[in-house]
């Protein structure tokens, strides 16, 4: 019987003597490396985080090669790893052919689009639900990400690889460009069209609260998350009107809970109307403060109302506020590429379809959407343009539908099923006829 000691040492020899054999068999160092797992990173490897640093269609740079190429390159070393020739499993194989000329992998990635939106609760993440639920194909997925607003929402576009598209404000494209803070991204940055409007609220205390935006001067206010489009629109509007309140940031939920603690002044939220979380607070002790639609805040913004309509709650007159535009954005990826295709896919599915998106139960802010509003500064996405300019008769504009009553063609009763809609949508046909 061997001692302990001498029971180690034989264990090791023995080790050592079967690693010397298999090593030809595995390829020398890199079969030892793998054997004791010791090759799962690569030193010369490139970095894995993507990005969407193309190069757009009009400019003149090598982002977008360079990408693709580093992407390829990084391909046979993850198959190395996965065994000698053979394709990461991810990639999805040949295992799976489904008969159409591809793989179910690469069809799945081929056919998904990825748009990212606000926060849970914020109207643009029920309008990517929408979008998903009324588009979704066998030739077409889409795949609502939930952002942190608008601002965030560029970054992500212009920089993060699997975001397809995302939803922002007109007001933070602007800023984006004349602060340069994430580069230049004129010719970058595309959009495919305005949505809707987002309108800022203002939630205070009815019960002894401030009377007025001026009286938030000094205390605590919510200006949403950091690096939100509500931040960034909170600190625009009330640093031109001259209001200095003390910045909080906090999500939506977070806020209205501190508000309802009496621990906030203020809570300030930039979303379509009506907001829920905000139609509750109206109804238990709260209101909305006014916001002037002044000289200093006409280049980016838009006058709006809050009327009883939208909150049942408030107690009074219509409070009026300032809206933003929201727009749809994407990467200016290269005509012909991938990922221009997938784009014009998702174009070819979404624009045919706004009148669906516009009928019940759908959000009602799809009513205000307008494929042919432009821009002012912005280049619209290339296939965008082109259906556009191919279905111009095509083309509905909800803002008809007040010509549609005073023609004296509606039925309001039909309203509850959905069929006044319809209604407007043949009044709508038989005009453009």
């Amino acid at each position: 019987m061997l001692d302990p000691p001498d029971r180690i040492r034989w264990r090791a020899l023995v080790l050592a003597v079967f690693v010397l054999l298999l090593a030809p068999a595995m390829g020398k160092s890199q079969g030892l490396q793998e054997l004791f797992g010791l090759g799962r990173t690569d030193p010369n490897a490139a970095p894995t985080t993507e990005t969407n640093d193309a190069t757009p269609a009009p400019a003149a740079t090598d982002g977008a090669p360079a990408a693709q190429e580093n992407a390829t390159q990084r391909r046979p070393r993850r198959a190395a790893r996965s065994g000698e020739g053979k394709p990461a499993r991810r990639s999805g194989g040949n295992a799976y052919k489904n008969g159409q000329g591809g793989s179910l992998g690469e069809r799945t990635n081929s056919n998904t689009v990825a748009i990212i939106s606000g926060d849970r609760g914020a109207t643009s993440a029920a309008v990517a639900d929408d979008l998903s639920a009324v588009l979704d194909s066998d030739d077409l997925r889409v795949l609502p990400i939930l952002g942190k607003g608008g601002a965030q929402n560029i970054r992500d576009v212009r920089f993060m690889k699997g975001v397809d598209l995302g939803i922002t404000q007109s007001n933070l494209l602007g800023h984006f460009k004349r602060s340069n803070e994430i580069g230049p991204i004129e010719g970058e940055i595309v959009y495919l069209a305005k949505l809707f409007n987002e309108e800022m609220h203002v939630v205070v205390r009815a019960d002894g609260g401030p009377a007025s935006l001026g009286e938030l001067s000094g205390q605590r206010v919510s200006f949403g998350e950091a690096g939100s489009g509500t931040q960034m629109a909170a600190r625009e509007v009330l640093g031109r009107l001259g209001v200095k309140p003390v910045e909080v940031n906090l999500d939506q939920a977070q806020a209205l809970q501190e508000l309802e603690a009496g621990r906030l002044a203020a809570s300030v939220i930039v979303s379509g109307k009506p907001v829920a979380a905000v139609s509750k607070l109206t109804e238990h002790g709260f209101k909305l403060l006014p916001v002037p639609y002044a000289k200093e805040l006409r280049d980016d913004y838009l006058p709006a109302t809050l009327s009883t309509e939208d909150y049942p709650g408030l107690a009074g007159q219509a409070v009026d506020t300032v809206a933003v535009s929201t727009v749809l954005i994407a990467y200016n990826w290269p005509k012909g590429s991938d990922r221009y295709r997938r784009l014009e896919k998702f174009v070819a599915a979404f624009f045919p379809r706004v009148a669906d998106l516009q009928a019940p139960p759908r959000h009602a802010k799809w009513r205000e959407t307008n494929l042919a509003a432009v821009l002012p500064g912005w280049r619209r996405f290339g296939a965008a343009e082109e259906w556009l300019r191919r279905n111009r008769d095509k083309v509905v504009d909800w803002r008809d539908y007040d010509g549609f009553f005073a023609a004296g063609d509606g039925d309001a009763g039909a309203s509850a099923d959905g069929r006044l809609f319809q209604e407007f949508l043949k009044w709508n046909r038989d005009r453009k006829n």
